[in-house]
């Protein structure tokens, strides 16, 4: 059983490929935040909200902190899972996810990750209100975390 820091994770398991690893023979450390960008995606994806969706609105969350605690590495071949949770959307203009990701078959946490979005017009680039939709979609998933 995964000990998940939050309840209730969307979850992004892969397998490391050998793009993936750096001239010390573990995975570099720009790859983490490509996967957790990936999860981010799928994670709004299957929460209902699209790229489509974002241009239609002309609003976007783009990234203003990121934050990322490597535990310990991966290497070519290992089986992860990626763990994402919302935890905090302010209905106005930020949301942050936290990320966890695991060695498959170890259940040991390699990563911990924290990243805060911003609501931009796409048009612009200029910060924005979120629209109804994003507030709705994405303050719905907020997980609680305890203080």
């Amino acid at each position: 059983m995964t000990n998940w820091d939050y309840r209730d994770p969307f979850l992004l398991e892969f397998t490391v490929e050998r793009s993936s690893i750096d001239h010390y023979g573990h995975v570099n450390n720009a790859e983490y935040l490509r996967w957790n960008e990936r999860a981010s995606w799928d994670h709004s994806r299957h929460l209902g909200l699209t790229l489509d969706d974002y241009r239609a609105l002309d609003r976007g969350m783009v990234v203003h902190r990121h934050e990322l605690d490597y535990l310990a590495p991966a290497f070519e071949g290992d089986h992860l899972t990626l763990a994402t949770w919302i935890v905090a959307c302010d209905g106005r203009l930020t949301l942050t996810r936290r990320f966890q990701l695991i060695d498959a078959a170890t259940s040991r946490t390699l990563l911990r990750a924290q990243t805060r979005f911003a609501c931009i017009e796409l048009s612009s680039g200029r910060p924005k209100r979120m629209p109804a939709r994003f507030v709705d979609v994405y303050g719905s998933a907020c997980v609680p975390v305890d203080a």
